[in-house]
C-alpha cells in the first residue's frame, strides 16, 4: 500500500496497555501509520506540534491535563489533525464539551474492536464519528437548550441548507466544497455562520440537530 493512501496516527492515552492494544488493532487493519504515542497531554501536544498527524485518539481523563484542554490547544494551533475523543465517559457533560472544543469524533473505549476500527476509516475518509449510543444523549442535550426548531426559523440560506444536510450525511469541508463548486475556504465560512445562527458550537452537534426531530 502506498505511504499516500495511510493515515498517519497519534495516541494520546496514559494508560501503555490500552494504547498497546490500539496499535494492535490498528495495525492489523491496515490503512494507517502509527506516528507516536504519548503518555500525557504535554507530550501528545509537543508531538502533535513535531508530527502534524492526521488524526489524533485522544483520551479524555489524563493525570496531567483533560482531553479538552489538550484538545483546545491543538484546534487553537490550527494543525489541521482530526481529534477523535476515545474515553470511557458516557457522560452528557463530557461528550458536549468535547464537541464544543472541536472534537471530530466521540468513541467510547469499550466498542466493540471491529466497531472501533470501522469508526476510524469513516473518520480517516473526513466523516465525523460518535458511539452510537450517545446520538441520543447529544439529541437530549440539544432538545433542553434553545435552538431554532427548523432551518427555516433559524434564516439559514439555500446554500447553508445544502451544507447542512452534507455535514449530517457525514461528509467534510473538503468533500462538500467539492459537491457544491465552491472553494474549502468558502465552506468554512458558510458552516462558521450557519452555527452561529443554530446557536451551536460543533459540526457534530449540527449534524445531530439536523436529523433529531424537534418539538
Amino acid at each position: 500500500m502506498p505511504h499516500s493512501t495511510l493515515t498517519s496516527l497519534l495516541i494520546v492515552d496514559d494508560h501503555p496497555l490500552f494504547r498497546k492494544g490500539v496499535v494492535q488493532l490498528v495495525d492489523s487493519a491496515g490503512g494507517f501509520v502509527l506516528m507516536g504515542e504519548a503518555s500525557s497531554g504535554a507530550e501528545g501536544i509537543e508531538l502533535a506540534y513535531a508530527h502534524h498527524p492526521d488524526m489524533i485518539l485522544l483520551d479524555l481523563n489524563m493525570k496531567d491535563m483533560s482531553g479538552v484542554d489538550v484538545l483546545k490547544v491543538i484546534k487553537a494551533a490550527d494543525l489541521d489533525s482530526r481529534v477523535i475523543m476515545l474515553t470511557v465517559s458516557d457522560q452528557q457533560e463530557d461528550l458536549v464539551a468535547a464537541l464544543r472544543a472541536g472534537a471530530d469524533g466521540y468513541l467510547l473505549k469499550d466498542m466493540e474492536p471491529e466497531d472501533l476500527v470501522a469508526h476510524l476509516k469513516e473518520a480517516a475518509r473526513g466523516q465525523m464519528v460518535l458511539s452510537p449510543a450517545l446520538a441520543s444523549l447529544l439529541a437530549h442535550a440539544l432538545r433542553h437548550e434553545s435552538k431554532p426548531k427548523t432551518v427555516d426559523e433559524a434564516g439559514l440560506t439555500e446554500q447553508e441548507k445544502k451544507i447542512i444536510e452534507r455535514i449530517a450525511a457525514g461528509k467534510s469541508n473538503k468533500l462538500i466544497a467539492r459537491e457544491l463548486n465552491i472553494t474549502e475556504g468558502t465552506v468554512k465560512v458558510h458552516v462558521k455562520h450557519l452555527l452561529k445562527k443554530l446557536n451551536l458550537k460543533s459540526r457534530v452537534e449540527a449534524a445531530v440537530w439536523a436529523v433529531t426531530p424537534h418539538v
